[in-house]
């Protein structure tokens, strides 16, 4: 009579734990990242009345005959599916498409999460809304080592990018080989030191009787006279390669000279002044790109993104983060989109992964398991009653 009483008390044990796992899983519906637990249920031992008893001759074999002793909580389980995706169009909001956790570093202690809500504190760091730091690698000079070790990641308008001279210059365009000997053509590119101060390249074109020549300048150095020769097809065939002026070697092997076309014109040129961090974008692999007043895009820092053997062995920490237990496997550290680590989405958040008809669902188990084995106590309580009366 007793093992139902205490089985019945297991029971609402174990069902308490499931209205409890169910009720965090609720109040979480609207956090972050958040992943849902499910409770996992297992009998207890069983009281042996007879053990098994083996065919002989005559005789058949019986079975064991065992009475459980109720119930307990296996375990406590994550699920790691994936939540929606909402967009919030902030530049340091980030979004896990696919496997892997952001690294954060707290106390000077290790943490993982899902929850890429994260934003910049006063000295520019990424931080989560705890002021966990955000792991990765910063740029040098535009270039990532993943090889290095992770640090934490800052995102400062004070990040400047370098100048750099210019080194080379290119035209484009047609030159009339039916123009008028006298015709010039003056055309201009901005060109830049090493320290980033502008000046203007110029070059002339002259059309004289035996054909074009150019000649340039840019205020200290200057280029002679130089003839431009054209095949029949009107392709250049002299210089062969690029005329210097000055530090800058300036490429006219595109410029053609047919016909009616008075088109040539300025091109590109691979120096830049030195700017100053505007914004920044993230890309699927976990770079982020920085814009700079110069009109230039170079690549600022790299998120890092973590993976476990087992993530449901991970240990929730609080704050939506976790933590590395044996039974997890150390953390497996890369680039987004690499070694079965999913994209990375900016502007946008995961939402918690709860299912609120799943959850209303479970509560309606929950509570009417815990009603049933409530009566299996009071039904015990009876029946003891019984006994007890059965003296007067």
């Amino acid at each position: 009579m007793l093992r139902s009483l205490f089985s019945g008390i297991s029971g609402l044990r174990a069902h308490q734990t499931m209205l409890d796992v169910t009720g965090n899983n609720i109040a979480n519906v609207n956090t972050v990242g958040f992943k849902s637990s499910s409770t996992q249920f297992q009998d207890t031992l069983s009281q042996v009345l007879s053990n098994a008893g083996a065919p002989q001759a005559g005789v058949g074999g019986t079975n064991p005959a065992q009475v459980g002793l109720g119930v307990r909580v296996a375990g406590v389980t994550t699920n790691f599916a994936q939540g929606a995706a909402q967009l919030t169009n902030n530049s340091t909001d980030m979004m896990i498409s696919g496997d892997g956790f952001f690294t954060v570093s707290k106390g000077g202690q290790e943490y993982y999460t899902r929850a890429g809500a994260f934003s910049r504190d006063a000295t520019g760091q990424l931080v989560t809304a705890d002021g966990a730091l955000v792991q990765g690698w910063s740029a040098v000079n535009g270039v990532i080592d993943t090889n290095a070790p992770l640090t934490d990641l800052r995102v400062t308008n004070a990040a400047t990018m370098a100048a750099k001279a210019t080194t080379t210059a290119s035209f484009e365009g047609n030159l009339p080989s039916d123009a008028t000997a006298g015709t010039t053509l003056d055309k201009q590119i901005t060109v830049y030191d090493s320290l980033g101060n502008a000046r203007q390249l110029d070059l002339t074109f002259t059309k004289g009787a035996a054909g074009w020549s150019v000649a340039g300048s840019d205020g200290t150095n200057t280029l002679a006279s130089t003839p431009l020769t054209f095949d029949a097809s009107g392709v250049l065939t002299s210089p062969a390669a690029p005329v210097a002026l000055g530090p800058v070697a300036v490429d006219l092997s595109t410029i053609t000279g047919m016909a009616g076309l008075d088109t040539v014109q300025s091109k590109a040129q691979d120096g830049q002044q030195a700017g100053t961090l505007q914004s920044f974008t993230l890309n699927a692999d976990g770079t982020l790109q920085g814009a700079f007043s110069n009109g230039m895009k170079q690549i600022i820092g790299q998120i890092a993104l973590a993976t476990f053997n087992n993530p449901v062995g991970l240990e929730k920490a609080g704050g939506s983060m976790y933590r590395t237990t044996v039974n997890s496997g150390a953390a497996q550290v890369g680039t987004a989109g690499s070694g079965g680590r999913g994209t990375l989405v900016g502007g946008s958040l995961e939402m918690s992964n709860v299912d609120l008809s799943a959850e209303f669902t479970n509560l309606i188990v929950a509570q009417r398991g815990f009603q049933a084995n409530a009566r299996v106590i009071t039904t015990s309580d009876q029946v003891l009653q019984e006994l007890v009366d059965l003296k007067r």
